[in-house]
């Protein structure tokens, strides 16, 4: 079975990750996730660090009863110009790419990596910013993700996390959204 590089930052995992991974499985290629930038955290693209997005991976891939698969943190790399052979020497080798980021897309296909864009599946839903966003504005996010991935992010804070974070980007503290 060949293996597929599947790039993302998933913050957090969800569905779509999940159906992705899928999918992947269904055209016969063994998956190799890559957590991007790995370094990143408590910010508002990034809100979750590596460890925890690794965990967050893991139990919803096995809770769908998928796995185990190589799931790898990966730091940016921060040049263009050495990203692939970056990747190269911390994953095992991969023969298709599987991304979201245009530009790794682009640096993959340059390289001459069979390169794909990530099967969208209820993009406007299972889409990590839009799940951040929900989180931040106190509205429902959780049919985004597995039942236990929602605990898992309850238990780490990802909502009041965000705002907290939002706030201090923003300069000042942020107000915990009105209960439902």
């Amino acid at each position: 079975m060949e293996r597929a590089l599947v790039l993302g930052r998933y913050q957090p995992f969800h569905l779509g990750h999940l159906e992705l991974i899928k999918a992947i499985l269904e055209y016969e290629l063994d998956p190799i996730i890559a957590i991007g930038s790995a370094y990143e955290s408590h910010s508002l693209d990034n809100p979750f660090t590596a460890g925890e997005r690794f965990t967050l991976i893991e139990v919803g891939l096995t809770a769908a009863g998928l796995g185990p698969f190589p799931i790898l943190p990966v730091p940016d790399a921060n040049r263009n110009n050495n990203y692939i052979s970056h990747l190269k020497s911390l994953l095992p080798p991969f023969k298709v790419v599987y991304t979201g980021n245009g530009l790794a897309h682009r640096l993959f296909s340059e390289a001459g990596y069979d390169t794909r864009y990530f099967p969208q599946v209820e993009r406007d839903t299972w889409e990590g910013a839009a799940i951040r966003q929900a989180m931040l504005d106190g509205k429902e996010w959780e049919h985004a993700v597995q039942p236990v991935i929602a605990v898992l992010i309850k238990e780490l804070d990802g909502p009041n996390r965000i705002r907290a974070v939002a706030g201090s980007q923003h300069g000042g503290p942020s107000k915990p959204p009105a209960e439902k």
